[in-house]
């Protein structure tokens, strides 16, 4: 494909954003790059021995994406970014849109909050979660460091507050907007998204 377009897939964590950006990227040949992805390269590569070195891998990472969205949209390519995007985010995004002046479409993925909670709970204690994404202090973990939110006494109030105050809830660059309700993933039709995208898009 040669028409160049943005898309975001964006919303809270546990909403099934990689899932569905992996599909969307295959059935509709786009590259897509993932801000966790790319997390977890610096993570395993670079570490970190503090909240605030944390942090700033976490920009690096938001940094990398709109890198390789410039790259993309300035050889008149297609690109799509998949992260819980944040208000902090919208300054970089924008300037890109406003640079490239191409057609913009976010996929804003929302579910139940309970069900978002109870998601969160089990991809915190999964084994397979990537540590990085994990543990808030050093990386790798000190013996004793705690683990999981609940431990940490982080609750339904706590994360719905942490979502709020850091705009995932209510992210917004302008340009089209299609949003999925995921709180039950057997009820979501990838092949109806992607059919919505091309309609919005115009994709051929």
């Amino acid at each position: 494909m040669s028409k160049k377009l943005f898309i975001l897939i964006a919303g809270p964590p546990a909403t099934g954003k990689t899932r569905l950006a992996r599909f969307l990227s295959g059935r509709l040949g786009i590259p897509m790059l993932s801000k966790d992805a790319v997390k977890e390269l610096l993570f395993d590569d670079v570490g970190f021995n503090s909240r605030e070195e944390k942090n700033a891998l976490g920009k690096a990472a938001a940094d990398i994406l709109c890198y390789f969205a410039d790259a993309a949209l300035s050889a008149g390519q297609p690109v799509m970014l998949e992260s819980n995007f944040e208000t902090a985010a919208k300054p970089g995004l924008i300037e890109l849109i406003n640079k490239h002046d191409c057609p913009v479409l976010t996929v804003m993925l929302t579910t139940e909050l309970n069900t978002l909670y109870r998601r969160f709970i089990e991809r915190d204690r999964s084994i397979e979660r990537h540590r990085g994404h994990v543990v808030n202090t050093v990386y790798p973990e000190k013996p004793g460091e705690k683990r999981s939110i609940e431990e940490q006494g982080i609750g339904l109030e706590g994360m719905l507050k942490a979502f709020t105050d850091r705009g995932m809830l209510d992210f917004d660059v302008g340009g089209e907007r299609i949003v999925v309700d995921t709180t039950d993933f057997a009820k979501v039709n990838y092949e109806d998204i992607a059919g919505e995208i091309i309609k919005r898009i115009g994709i051929d």
